[in-house]
């Protein structure tokens, strides 16, 4: 993945890449290493003003992803670190060692209302840094402790590690988890996200929290029009059998600098399939892959999203007709202690 310019920098820096566009090769860990750097950031939460989205809240433990998904919609916020959207959203991860902190002392405010917290929003937080890391254990550990509901989605089966904290959360209904997952077509798998988890680890993972009791919720996202379109029957027969309680899915689009990125990687993986998809994904934001649209970017219009939309519905209707997931409860919420951000220093 060649990095892209930064719109908001005359001075541009990050990792150069000669190599050419698919950046490092996944299988040798000494090319292009992944870069750690530290952040402190003064507070920890976000609050999210979309209409589009079912949260109020994220938390984000890292910014920038291992992950390296082209399609990423996360990649522009990078560039407000003065990074680049391409290979350096991949390889300059920034790790929030006090977000623990910072969350009991978000906690303790008393104007928190305990409304639920989407854990993350511009970064998977069980991406292979975590291993290491543990922050977003960390962040989990605080939310058990004082009966915070949270929502996590991931792609990653590194989630399991922490079903001793998920479980009894959900028994409360303070926890719920989504699993994002595009394709059961590893060959595409590989190329379209190279670093992370295989469907089958995902399903897996789905079935482990279903299991325990946590409600999973099956992100089919993105839906890319010509490309993993026609895998929504299996995709969704596959969650539903691993226990999934409730399924949806996003369209694909490539706003600001996304655009540059997913369509090299395009080009370059899908050559003869490239102009289709392109032509295809425009054709459901109103003639251009980029939509700003709040209410129609996630879904699309015209025809073709149209019959998606449709074939999504009726897998829906066929494999997860009468499943759900109950709402999560604030009502057990404990306020924070003074005294508590003494754990963390």
């Amino acid at each position: 993945m060649g990095e892209v310019e930064n719109r908001f920098l005359r001075v541009q820096r990050g990792i150069v890449h000669p190599e050419g566009v698919d950046g490092p090769d996944p299988d040798d860990p000494a090319d292009a290493p992944t870069i750690y750097r530290d952040e402190w950031p003064r507070s920890i939460l976000n609050k999210v003003e979309s209409a589009d989205l079912p949260f109020r809240w994220s938390l984000n433990p890292y910014q920038g992803c291992e992950h390296g998904c082209s399609y990423c919609y996360a990649r522009p916020t990078h560039e407000y670190w003065g990074l680049g959207a391409g290979l350096d959203f991949e390889r300059v991860v920034l790790v929030k060692r006090d977000a623990a902190a910072l969350l009991v002392k978000a906690l303790r405010s008393p104007g928190w209302k305990a409304e639920p917290i989407m854990l993350s929003g511009a970064t998977d937080p069980y991406q292979p840094v975590e291993r290491r890391e543990r922050i977003t254990r960390s962040l989990l550990q605080v939310m058990h402790d004082h009966g915070q509901p949270v929502s996590v989605i991931t792609k990653n089966g590194l989630i399991l590690r922490d079903l001793d904290l998920l479980a009894p959360m959900a028994a409360l209904r303070q926890a719920q988890v989504a699993i994002s997952i595009t394709s059961l077509n590893e060959d595409l798998r590989r190329a379209m996200e190279p670093r992370t988890a295989s469907a089958r680890v995902r399903l897996k993972a789905i079935a482990k929290l279903s299991s325990a009791g946590v409600p999973v919720h099956a992100m089919i996202a993105p839906v890319i029009p010509g490309l993993n379109d026609q895998e929504i029957p299996a995709l969704l027969e596959a969650a539903a059998q691993a226990g999934a309680r409730s399924a949806s899915y996003i369209l694909l689009r490539t706003n600001g600098p996304v655009h540059e990125v997913f369509t090299r990687w395009l080009r370059t993986h899908f050559p003869l399939r490239a102009a289709k998809v392109e032509h295809l994904t425009a054709e459901t934001h109103g003639g251009s892959m980029s939509d700003h649209r709040s209410g129609r970017r996630f879904k699309g219009e015209g025809p073709v999203a149209q019959q998606i939309g449709a074939l999504f519905k009726l897998m829906h209707g066929r494999h997860l007709h009468g499943r759900s997931a109950p709402p999560l409860d604030s009502s057990g919420f404990r306020r924070p202690a003074q005294g508590q951000l003494d754990l963390f220093q």
